[in-house]
């Protein structure tokens, strides 16, 4: 029985990154477009900072421009951050793509990651 239910939570976590793969790729600054759809966002992690003392603990990493002028976040809050280890080192200057909910937040479009397969690191 637990061979037949790991199968079915492996194809299902396979479905869902598939799913993830084939949605629409987006440039940081295309994202304001799209608030409110699931799309791939990509770009150069400009500035990326852990706000532990903030509510809710959450990592920015902000795409293409710095804080204070970002054009596109991914947050990755508090009780998600241990799956990623310190994602503001391990992306900083990186380039990434990042798949999920594209939402406004004051303006800037952002996408919260709550899972490490929808960040990935682009060669």
């Amino acid at each position: 029985m637990r061979t037949a239910h790991g199968f079915f939570l492996s194809l299902a976590l396979f479905c869902g990154v598939a799913a993830l793969a084939q949605t629409k790729r987006l440039t940081a600054k295309e994202a304001k477009d799209h608030v409110g759809e699931v799309a791939t966002v990509c770009g150069t992690v400009a500035s990326a900072r852990y706000a532990d003392r903030t509510n809710g603990q959450p990592t920015f990493l902000n795409l293409d421009e710095a804080y204070p002028h970002q054009i596109f976040t991914i947050v990755i809050w508090g009780s998600d951050r241990a799956k990623f280890g310190t994602p503001e080192v391990k992306y900083r200057d990186k380039s990434v793509c990042a798949t999920g909910l594209i939402k406004d937040y004051r303006g800037v479009p952002e996408m919260a990651i709550s899972i490490p397969a929808s960040i990935e690191l682009q060669k």
